[in-house]
C-alpha cells in the first residue's frame, strides 16, 4: 500500500490534456490521503456465493434484502439498491470517469459504504471524495504476446489464441486482477472477473440484461445520463466476452448465473435462474 495526496487537474497549454500535480488549496488540507492497495492483497479472500448487481431494469424487482447474508458486488448507479438499507457491498466498480459529476450523490454514497472500490486511480483523484473502504487502482490487462502463450507464461490472463494477433484489444478474461482486467465495454463483466480474483465460486447475475432501449433504472428523463453503446459493442466485445468466459473460465470451481429473465445473453452461454432456484442452491452445502 502507499499513500498518496489529491491532486488537481490543470490544462497542458492548450491542448485538451491534464496533468496531475500537487497544488496549494483551501481544500486540500482537509482532504485524507488516498491509500492505494495492491489487488494481490485481496486475491482469494473470499469463498462460496456472490450477488453481482447490475443496473438493468431487471433488477428493480430483485429482493436484495433478503439475500443480505450473501456477500454483493455493484457497479455505478446499481448502488442505489442499496441505500436504505444495511446492506454494504463487498466490492464496489465504476469505469466511467463521467459517473461522479453526472451522479454525485450516488458515487458519494458508494464510496461511503462499500468495503472495497476498484476505480481508476486517476478517477479517485478527481473526485476528491476518498474512499472509505479499501481502495484498489484499475488497470487494463497487457496483451500477451505469442511468445507469452507458448511459454505458459501470463496464464491467469485468459485470451482466445486464434485472436490475438488481430484484436488491438483481445477478448479476455483475467483471472488475476493484479495483471489487470479486460473491457469488454460492460462493467459488469469487470465485475465477473472481480469475483473470480476475490475467490467467489459461484456468481449470480442481477439485473445484467445489456438492453440498450431500456436503459438503467437508476436514470430519469431529468438526470445526466451517462451514455450508452451496449448495442454497438454487444456483437463484437461483450456477446464474444461471455463466451470465451463460458467455455474457457466457467467450470466445476466457477459458475455463473443469470438472474435476469430480459437478458440478451444467451441461455446457451450463462443458464437462467430464478429467485427460488438461487435459494435452493444456496442451501446446498
Amino acid at each position: 500500500m502507499k499513500q498518496t495526496p489529491f491532486v488537481e487537474a490543470k490544462p497542458v497549454a492548450d491542448k485538451k490534456l491534464a496533468v496531475f500535480a500537487p497544488v496549494s488549496a483551501p481544500w486540500r488540507s482537509s482532504v485524507p490521503s488516498l491509500t492505494l492497495h495492491d489487488f494481490a492483497a485481496c486475491r482469494n479472500a473470499e469463498s462460496g456465493a456472490v450477488f453481482i448487481i447490475a443496473s438493468g431494469p431487471s433488477a428493480k424487482s430483485f429482493p436484495l434484502e433478503k439475500f443480505a447474508h450473501v456477500p454483493m458486488i455493484t457497479m455505478n448507479g446499481a448502488i442505489s439498491m442499496f441505500m436504505n438499507t444495511d446492506i454494504k457491498p463487498s466490492f464496489y466498480a465504476c469505469t466511467d470517469r463521467s459517473f461522479s459529476t453526472q451522479q454525485p450523490d450516488l458515487f458519494n454514497y458508494a464510496m461511503a459504504v462499500s468495503q472495497r472500490v476498484a476505480l481508476w486511480e486517476d478517477h479517485a483523484r478527481s473526485s476528491r471524495v476518498p474512499p472509505t473502504g479499501e481502495f484498489y487502482p484499475l488497470s487494463k490487462a497487457t496483451k500477451p504476446s505469442w511468445l507469452d502463450v507458448a511459454l505458459g507464461r501470463q496464464k491467469e490472463l485468459v485470451t482466445d489464441h486464434s485472436l490475438i494477433t488481430f484484436r488491438k484489444r483481445p477478448i479476455g478474461f483475467s483471472k488475476d486482477m493484479s495483471q489487470g482486467f479486460f473491457d469488454a465495454r460492460t462493467v459488469a463483466y469487470l465485475a465477473i472477473q472481480l469475483a473470480f480474483h476475490v475467490g467467489f465460486s459461484k456468481v449470480f447475475l442481477v439485473g445484467v440484461d445489456l438492453n440498450e432501449n431500456s436503459g438503467r433504472f437508476y436514470e430519469t428523463k431529468d438526470s445526466i445520463n451517462s451514455p450508452c453503446g451496449l448495442d454497438q459493442h454487444y456483437d463484437t466485445r461483450i456477446l464474444p466476452s461471455f463466451e470465451l468466459m463460458s467455455k474457457k473460465v466457467m467450470g466445476d470451481d466457477f459458475m455463473v448465473y443469470n438472474l435476469s429473465d430480459i437478458s440478451k445473453i444467451p441461455d446457451s452461454v450463462i443458464a437462467r435462474v430464478t429467485v427460488a432456484q438461487v435459494e435452493a442452491m444456496l442451501q446446498k452445502p
